[in-house]
């Protein structure tokens, strides 16, 4: 459903476009559009735009149908999505939220034809309209929205369906009340006065305009002020015009020229044009004052913006509960000039606190664990789904008295974490010093809630996953290793970072009696269930085949005819050492393993890579070759997976003789801390995020006369 752009455009497009277009002005609507769905790539484009100029729409002009944004959840639901202002949008779209942070309210209708979504009709209108549509406004919208479906219908039955236009097309505005501006009169201000179309381009301005721009006028004229006055390229400034054209309210916002004089900028929107008054002002720090004719300031400035996407950036990477809840103590807090922190889950009738910061001890205590049923602002937020801003705490102890385990801060914000139309728990802001809670920050502190809300149900679903993941790995580890006589014997098992990749590490020690034992240590390939799950079968393999008696090599052949006919795609490197200690005698069987290291009793370490066959898994018929050696008293066999030696840029053979070295420097000392220092020696290299696991497995034969254990 996709058109190129033509000259000549077909009747039954222009119908539909001409369809929104008087339905937008009718409702007294200053934006309309009309998206299209593409079913073969499951988004909706925008087609046709009414009040702003096109480029100004390609932001928003693809929404994918799975988006949590209002015109893909109207054709989701096939019903109307209906946004009062922009703290509504906040709580239920913060990522939209986000990417427009306008004043303005929002109604979203799906173009139903024979009851499927074809397209949705977006219309704004500004902020501070009343919080209802009205009977008529609905009416109307709802019957041009019929022709437009009705329109769709027709043209796909005549066999030429409206497709989107790549580039949505922008319908030309209302032309201006006056042939020509008033010059003379403008002259007569004192005061800067300028025009601007809705793309931002200089129509008119007075001579004051220019000498205040200190500019010439002919330079201006056509132009943008923000590509032609140096001093006005802050993207605050061209913000201040996309909010005063995307809400239709008036608002200002203040600049300094480089000779350090102040100008006070008011913007005047309608639909045909932004008018902008321009003069010094010899306080720019004031506060905008409505009645002394100076305008609300430009919400939502880029520097702000910068920072909230910044956070949403952080949270976004947060992987889990205790990732998430770092993120919120160390970057939020600071971002927000917050001084305390708390984030509240609710589970089974009762608060959790998932961590907090800023807040004294007693708060934690007080809260966690507190019923559902108990009266606090941070329950009643869950409760009702709103945000409370109290900018004083005694309001908030008047409200709520069970909130006087606050501690000493003065002001306070609980945001409600909503999800998926589920309220999952609230966000405590605290502040030190009373402060305010204008408009524009409560719906920027309302959509950073929705991202936390977000990334917390993110969070918990991961560690869920993790603990599930653990439980499996660890569920096919030995629980616990026999112990041989004359055979001390220390296992170590570090999993992969990632909780999720579930490794395919293993270790095992068979008993035979008589001081005989079987070693083995294995790494099938891959982090997933399916490979945790083919290392249980290879353990088993291998413990069954020798608890038979089979000889090692046969023990490997056996296996790993197995796993050829179990897996297709999974290899696994696997060594078996059959060790007599009475003999003091090994001997060693290897499937593509990295080599053990032998450490002899005068403390010299081999490292025994003399033979090793191919991995299990690959080929069916495979032959094993055995290497014999001594293991005299005093000797200890170090047998490991490769994440213990592995790393990016080290030369393998080079990473196995420094842990060679490192056993032989280690001297003689109790096996499990030797073990121990190996594996916090190999934490201290790996990667905060490696994906490999790390099985190690130590086995000693004791002096004479010596304990062990």
């Amino acid at each position: 459903m996709r058109g190129d752009e033509n000259s000549a455009v077909a009747p039954e497009t222009a119908e539909v476009d001409r369809l929104l277009d008087r339905a937008t002005r009718t409702v007294g609507a200053h934006f309309g559009a009309l998206y299209l769905k593409v079913p073969e790539r499951k988004l909706m484009m925008m087609t046709t735009a009414t009040g702003v100029p096109s480029r100004l729409t390609r932001p928003w002009s693809r929404v994918a149908l799975a988006a949590p944004v209002p015109v893909a959840e109207a054709a989701r639901s096939g019903a109307p999505v209906w946004l009062p202002n922009r703290q509504e949008l906040a709580r239920r779209f913060p990522r939209t939220a986000l990417a427009f942070p306008y004043s303005v309210a929002m109604y979203v209708v799906p173009v139903l034809v024979d009851g499927a979504c074809w397209g949705a009709v977006l219309m704004l209108w500004p902020g501070n309209r009343p919080q209802e549509l009205t009977p008529a406004e609905t009416s109307e919208i709802g019957r041009a929205v019929e022709l437009i479906a009705r329109g769709l219908r027709t043209a796909a039955a005549r066999g030429s369906p409206v497709r989107p236009r790549i580039t949505p097309l922008a319908l030309d505005p209302p032309s201006p009340r006056y042939g020509h501006p008033a010059s003379d009169l403008t002259e007569r201000l004192g005061e800067g006065v300028c025009a601007l179309d809705l793309h931002g381009r200089v129509t008119f301005l007075n001579s004051t305009a220019a000498g205040l721009l200190e500019r010439d006028r002919a330079e201006l004229l056509g132009n943008r002020p923000w590509q032609m006055v140096p001093w006005l390229t802050d993207p605050a400034y061209e913000n201040a015009y996309l909010a005063a054209l995307f809400s239709r309210l008036p608002t200002s916002f203040t600049a300094d020229r480089p000779d350090g004089t102040s100008l006070a900028f008011l913007l005047y929107p309608d639909t045909t044009g932004i008018t902008v008054r321009i003069r010094p002002t010899d306080r720019p720090e004031d506060p905008p004052d409505p009645a002394t004719d100076t305008l609300p300031a430009a919400p939502a400035r880029p520097g702000t913006l910068f920072h909230l996407l910044h956070l949403a950036s952080a949270l976004t990477r947060a992987v889990d509960v205790e990732e998430l809840t770092f993120s919120l103590t160390e970057q939020v807090m600071q971002v927000l000039d917050a001084q305390g922190l708390a984030l509240l889950t609710a589970d089974e009738g009762r608060l959790q606190v998932v961590g907090t910061a800023g807040f004294p001890p007693e708060v934690q205590r007080y809260l966690n664990g507190l019923p559902l049923s108990s009266q606090t602002a941070g329950i009643r937020a869950i409760e009702t789904g709103v945000p409370l801003f109290y900018s004083d705490a005694s309001d908030l102890i008047r409200d709520f008295p069970n909130n006087r385990h606050c501690g000493d801060m003065a002001a306070f914000a609980f945001l409600p974490l909503t999800v998926s139309g589920r309220t999952i728990g609230c966000c405590v802001l605290g502040y030190d010093r009373p402060r305010l809670f204008p408009t524009d920050q409560r719906a920027e502190l309302t959509s950073l809630a929705g991202m936390i809300a977000q990334a917390l149900e993110r969070a918990r679903l991961y560690d869920s996953n993790a603990q599930v993941a653990r439980g499996l790995q660890e569920g096919l580890l030995p629980h616990r290793l026999p112990r041989p006589g004359q055979l001390d014997v220390a296992a170590r098992y570090r999993p992969a970072t990632h909780a999720l990749e579930v490794g395919g590490d293993f270790y095992d020690l068979i008993d035979f009696g008589e001081s005989v034992v079987g070693a083995v240590v294995g790494d099938v390939q891959g982090h997933s269930v399916q490979a945790a799950a083919i290392m249980g079968q290879v353990r088993t393999a291998v413990h069954t085949h020798a608890r038979a008696g089979s000889p090692p090599e046969e023990i490997l052949s056996r296996t790993n005819r197995l796993l050829t006919e179990l897996s297709g795609s999974l290899f696994c490197s696997c060594v078996y050492a059959h060790i007599d200690v009475p003999r003091h005698r090994v001997r060693l069987v290897s499937a593509g393993h990295p080599p053990p290291i032998l450490r002899h009793p005068d403390g010299t370490t081999e490292v025994l890579d003399k033979a090793s066959g191919l991995l299990l898994g690959i080929e069916p018929d495979v032959r094993y070759e055995i290497t014999e050696f001594d293991l005299p008293p005093g000797a200890l066999l170090a047998l490991y997976t490769d994440g213990l030696v592995e790393r990016p840029g080290i030369d393998l053979g080079q990473a196995i003789g420094r842990l060679a070295e490192e056993i032989s420097e280690a001297g003689r000392q109790e096996l499990g801390a030797l073990a121990d220092a190996v594996i916090e020696r190999a934490e201290t290299t790996v990667s905060p995020r490696s994906g490999d696991d790390i099985a190690l497995l130590l086995v000693e034969c004791p002096m004479a006369g010596s304990d062990h254990r």
